[in-house]
């Protein structure tokens, strides 16, 4: 029995490292974004240690692929409740500003849409963990208590999230400025 206890951290390692290669393969194809394979194979190791013990045999390849498959569900549903709050924010407001935009020149429109296009490319750049926090902060204007319940954290470390979210997003924003590009 001792020696069995000493094997099992490195069990799944050895696991993972074996099935690598085809959950990779099953989770980009699934997933469809190449950048988000990382997270959701991240998420897969997550799950299978969260499980303790690997299932017997040839039964681990089976039940890491039900794994692989619950993970993109997961992150595609994320990802589709994120987009659908973009939107959701972005049409109300698009409808609210109807009447100035009218009396903008062709120019001023231009160069509004073209910000709320990098505002929102910068707000899917940022990390999860920032983009959560500032929609919730923003998008539905939820206070520091209400965010520090459902993040499980003090409303002094609320503050603090949302200021380096706000200050990764400035960053990401000063990325996008400069002379505007021509001839597209």
């Amino acid at each position: 029995m001792p020696p069995r206890e000493r094997s099992e951290p490195l069990a799944w390692d050895q696991l993972l490292a074996i099935h690598g290669g085809w959950l990779r393969s099953v989770v980009s194809a699934r997933v469809g974004e190449s950048w988000a394979v990382e997270e959701v194979l991240q998420e897969i190791a997550l799950a299978a240690v969260a499980a303790r013990q690997p299932p017997e045999g040839a039964r681990v390849g089976p039940w890491l692929y039900r794994v692989a498959v619950r993970q993109c569900l997961l992150y595609r549903r994320r990802a589709g409740r994120q987009r659908k709050l973009l939107e959701r924010v972005a049409i109300p407001a698009s409808q609210a500003r109807q009447a100035t935009e009218e009396s903008l020149d062709p120019w001023q429109w231009l160069v509004r849409e073209e910000r709320r296009a990098q505002v929102r490319q910068a707000v899917q750049e940022l990390p999860r963990r920032d983009r959560e926090v500032l929609l919730l902060k923003y998008a539905h204007n939820w206070s520091y208590r209400q965010l520090s319940e459902h993040m499980g954290i003090t409303e002094s470390a609320v503050e603090a999230r949302l200021f380096r979210a706000r200050r990764r997003l400035r960053a990401l924003l000063s990325d996008f400025e400069g002379p505007p590009a021509s001839g597209e």
